[in-house]
């Protein structure tokens, strides 16, 4: 099927030719060390792919928020050695992403060389896309590829505006995620599901408002939902709740009803009076018989079973936020058992299922279902701003080529 985007397979003999590539290396550090180096497998399909097709491969990435200064601790200098042991190559450094440095740097590169530039946004031109940047970058290459999704929200220099003056091309993790975007909300199979769950409606709200007009069934679960309970009428004790969105909760309800999108809201919950591990106040009740000391902190499970049996009616999953506080045992059952459910109904073939968002992900590799699902997103922002319904500046750059 013909992709509305160009990919690494469009680019014809690249052998020779300096290719720029767009990644995601904000990793997390500890102690001057990587301690999670998830960002850089990522990148390894695109990366190698191009060297070894036998490219000049320079990765352009940000690291930090140096507001357009230099600044040692935020240099990918830091990164390279450890980007190098995840590639299994040689990786060089080369300490500017513009200008003479960066020339002097690639003169030395040979086919099928990688090389990181340094921080993009040492320069106060890549937030704002400065089309001088833009054309000091796209000086130094011949293709420019995106593999980013994860900063394709954002129109800075070296995620939007390369994408508009060199050849531009998807890399095989932009790839992936688009395609996988596409199966759950673009043209899904139907009846589709969202699972939308987190502490507060407020962060949601445009995610909310979208889905209803897209889903067959949206099933609201953390602290939102106990703000949807209460504009039905619901007591909910000292539960995290947002009282005064009860009318804005209500208008998605009837925008819902409006548009054939059930609503799944729980009957029984999970109540402490305290929030700790295993409390001594630790009860499962109707949602009408929560007391005024008490807090809703999980799904109750009579209600998980049944969300289990609505994921088994439908063909498309999109997840995005925990349905209680999962962080803590035992409020991470809820999660843990529906996760479980749409993992063994992907296995077997009968669901599409995609999920994203720090929390989303942390929680599907509590329950050890993550590699089970269809795929799971890493990306925060963008995932966030794509259930929204919102254009990204990144993506729709290499959609206009």
């Amino acid at each position: 099927m013909t992709k509305p985007f160009k990919t690494l397979d469009d680019m014809g003999d690249i052998h020779g030719k300096t290719v720029l590539v767009r990644e995601d290396l904000n990793v997390p550090m500890q102690d001057g060390a990587i301690s999670d180096d998830t960002r850089m497998r990522s990148a390894m399909p695109t990366v190698l792919e191009l060297a070894d097709r036998g490219a000049k491969v320079l990765v352009l990435a940000h690291f930090g928020r140096p507001k357009g200064q230099k600044s040692a601790d935020m240099s990918l200098s830091l990164i390279t050695r450890g980007f190098g042991h995840v590639l299994g190559r040689d990786v060089q450094f080369i300490p500017d992403c513009q200008g003479q440095a960066a020339v002097d740097g690639i003169a030395v590169m040979r086919p099928g060389d990688i090389a990181i530039l340094e921080n993009t946004r040492f320069h106060g031109g890549e937030e704002k896309n400065d089309p001088a940047l833009v054309a000091a970058m796209a000086a130094l290459g011949d293709y420019y590829v995106n593999d980013a999704f994860s900063a394709a929200h954002r129109a800075h220099a070296s995620t939007e505006g390369l994408a508009h003056v060199l050849p531009a091309f998807a890399g095989r993790a932009m790839e992936a995620e688009l395609d996988a975007l596409q199966k759950a909300l673009g043209a899904p199979e139907k009846p589709v599901a969202a699972v939308v769950g987190g502490a507060k409606v407020s962060s949601k709200l445009d995610v909310l408002t979208h889905l209803v007009t897209r889903v067959d069934h949206l099933i609201i679960g953390g602290g939102m939902a106990n703000t949807f309970l209460a504009a039905r009428g619901v007591d909910v004790g000292k539960s995290l709740c947002e009282h005064d969105l009860a009318a804005t909760a209500e208008g998605i309800l009837d925008a819902a009803e409006r548009a054939g999108c059930t609503i799944h809201l729980p009957y029984d919950v999970v109540v402490a009076r305290e929030f700790a591990a295993n409390p001594s106040s630790l009860r499962t009740c109707n949602v009408h018989e929560v007391a005024a000391d008490e807090m809703i902190l999980d799904v109750g499970p009579a209600a998980v079973e049944a969300l289990g049996d609505v994921l088994k009616t439908c063909r498309t999953l999109v997840w995005n936020g925990p349905l209680g506080a999962f962080e803590m045992a035992p409020f991470d059952h809820a999660t843990v058992a529906l996760a479980r459910t749409a993992a063994a109904l992907t296995r077997e073939g009968s669901l599409i299922s995609v999920a994203g968002g720090g929390d989303t992900v942390a929680a599907l590799n509590h329950a050890g279902v993550a590699a089970d699902f269809t795929f799971v997103s890493t990306a925060g922002g963008a995932f966030l701003e794509w259930m929204e319904g919102k254009e990204l500046p990144g993506v729709k750059a290499l959609m206009t080529q």
